[in-house]
């Protein structure tokens, strides 16, 4: 039965949304894994709103048993002031139970996101994003230099975790370094989940 593992992101404008297609495509490289793609609604400033149960577009809203049933687990948010977007840690907030229980202690994660500008806080925004995920008992994996495209790009990518550079009018498409550093952070996320798991 292969590995089920979670990629867990938020989009607002479709950068990260477009890595974490990339990222589960190196998971499904990986053989005895799977990629599960999900997301979170947007946190809504009126106090009694809700979203509709399935989003129209995209992948599903992820639920509390996704993170419980995951043998892995990549974590993707733009960066908003260099920190997760908000509706990913309203998720992650609400994880209490998971963390009671132990559920994700000893599972691998990773992190990835995309700015409108180079120094627009990836790598504060992928640290940031390691803190639940440690908090969780998760052991954390980045990218090693041994990825040459890290010593290449002159976009995004950090040993932290993939980034993009969207440009101020998010249009930038991803370079082919990024998109590179996206599918080998899945496969190798993938490869520890099955080691962990036999």
């Amino acid at each position: 039965m292969p590995c089920d593992i979670l990629v867990l992101y938020y989009t607002h404008h479709g950068s990260v949304g477009s890595m974490a297609q990339l990222v589960a495509r190196g998971i499904e490289d990986v053989q005895g894994a799977r990629a599960r793609l999900r997301t979170v609604p947007r946190v809504s400033t009126l106090t009694e709103a809700t979203a509709p149960p399935v989003p129209a577009a995209g992948a599903p809203y992820v639920e509390l048993k996704d993170l419980a049933e995951c043998a892995g687990l990549a974590l993707g948010s733009p960066t908003r002031f260099g920190n997760m977007a908000a509706p990913l840690k309203y998720f992650w907030d609400s994880t209490s139970q998971l963390w009671l229980n132990g559920a994700l202690a000893g599972k691998p994660a990773c992190v990835f996101t995309s700015t409108s500008m180079m120094h627009g806080g990836q790598e504060t925004t992928l640290l940031s994003m390691m803190l639940p995920l440690l908090h969780h008992g998760m052991v954390v994996l980045g990218l090693p230099y041994a990825e040459r495209d890290l010593t290449l790009t002159r976009s995004g990518g950090t040993p932290y975790g993939p980034s993009h550079t969207a440009g101020p009018a998010n249009d930038a498409p991803m370079t082919e370094h990024e998109k590179r550093l996206c599918i080998a952070l899945g496969r190798r996320l993938a490869q520890f989940a099955v080691r962990l798991s036999q």
